[in-house]
Formats: C-alpha cells, sequence, structure tokens
C-alpha cells in the first residue's frame, strides 16, 4: 500500500516520487505494449478514443452506455426491421407489448432528464408484419423495409375503449 504524503511535500513532487520508486522496483516492466507507440487515431479526444477500443476489446456494445430511454427507442426502431422474421401474429403482439411494459416501466421510475419514449402501436406492427408476410408469399423479393413506405399512411388511431377493455382484462 502506498504511503500517505507528506504534508511539506506537493502533490506533484509527491507523484512524480511515486512513480520513479516504483520504475525502480520494476512494477512497469514486462507490461504488455511496452515499447509500442501509441496507435494513432483521427480523433484528437483519447479518452474517447481509449474507452471505444476498451468496449471492442472486452465485446461490449456501445449501446450498453446510453441511457434507458434512448436504448428503448433503438429497440421500439429494430423491432420493425425484425418484424418479418417472426413467426406469427401472436409474436408480434407479444413483442409489441413486452417492449411498451418496460417503456411504461420507464414512465413510471423515470431517472434522469426527462426524455419521451412513445409506445408502439400494436395494430401498426401487426398489419407491417402481414404486409412482409404477404410480399413474401406473393414472391417478393424479401421483407418490406420501414423506409420503403408510402409517406402518405397515416399511423391507425387508437381506440380509446380497446385500452379500457385491456386494462379490465388484467
Amino acid at each position: 500500500m502506498t504511503e500517505r504524503k507528506p504534508p511539506e511535500k506537493s502533490f506533484p513532487s509527491w507523484i512524480d516520487q511515486q512513480i520513479i520508486e516504483a520504475d525502480k522496483r520494476g512494477v512497469f516492466d514486462n507490461l504488455p505494449g511496452t515499447g509500442k507507440p501509441i496507435p494513432a487515431t483521427e480523433q484528437t479526444d483519447y479518452t474517447q478514443a481509449w474507452l471505444r477500443d476498451y468496449l471492442r476489446r472486452e465485446g461490449v456494445s456501445t449501446e450498453e452506455l446510453l441511457p434507458t430511454p434512448l436504448k428503448l427507442r433503438k429497440e421500439s426502431e429494430r423491432l420493425t426491421a425484425a418484424l418479418p422474421g417472426l413467426p406469427s401474429e401472436r409474436a408480434v403482439r407479444d413483442t409489441v407489448e413486452q417492449l411498451n411494459r418496460r417503456i411504461m416501466d420507464w414512465r413510471r421510475n423515470s431517472i434522469g432528464p426527462p426524455i419521451f419514449v412513445p409506445l408502439v402501436d400494436e395494430e401498426t406492427m401487426v398489419s407491417r408484419w402481414e404486409q412482409a408476410r404477404s410480399a413474401d408469399l406473393a414472391g417478393g423479393t424479401g421483407p418490406v423495409a420501414a423506409d420503403q413506405e408510402a409517406p402518405d399512411t397515416a399511423p391507425a388511431r387508437r381506440r380509446p375503449w380497446r385500452r379500457v377493455g385491456r386494462l379490465r382484462r388484467r
């Protein structure tokens, strides 16, 4: 364990003394990367570059560092792309319901800045799934991408009595 800094020494000189003593003891010998240059990056912020490199080496996605509402928004965007891979309408409804439940939990117990996360419309997702499925069955080239939708289609208007009925069933 390191000793305490003597009151008569300044921090920089005391730290330098600790480093010199550790170097004499050989603590820094045979470290990985010894004698190699620091990798060149096009960024000037080396801490960000180091963090990104560390996350890549450890196999951690940078999305893990995002706040919860942004993770939920990304997940709702990815859901549209993942719809054609779901096997049934029930699976689509279950997936949307689970995501909406997590969004509602976030809204109830939000921590941090107030970032609004919209609920995913179940009926819209089911209709997109049916369109993608019918395109696949009709011999189409593949699933319909979210950005290929017609720009003039408005999202289905949600009827309030559906929500009330769903709340009563729980």
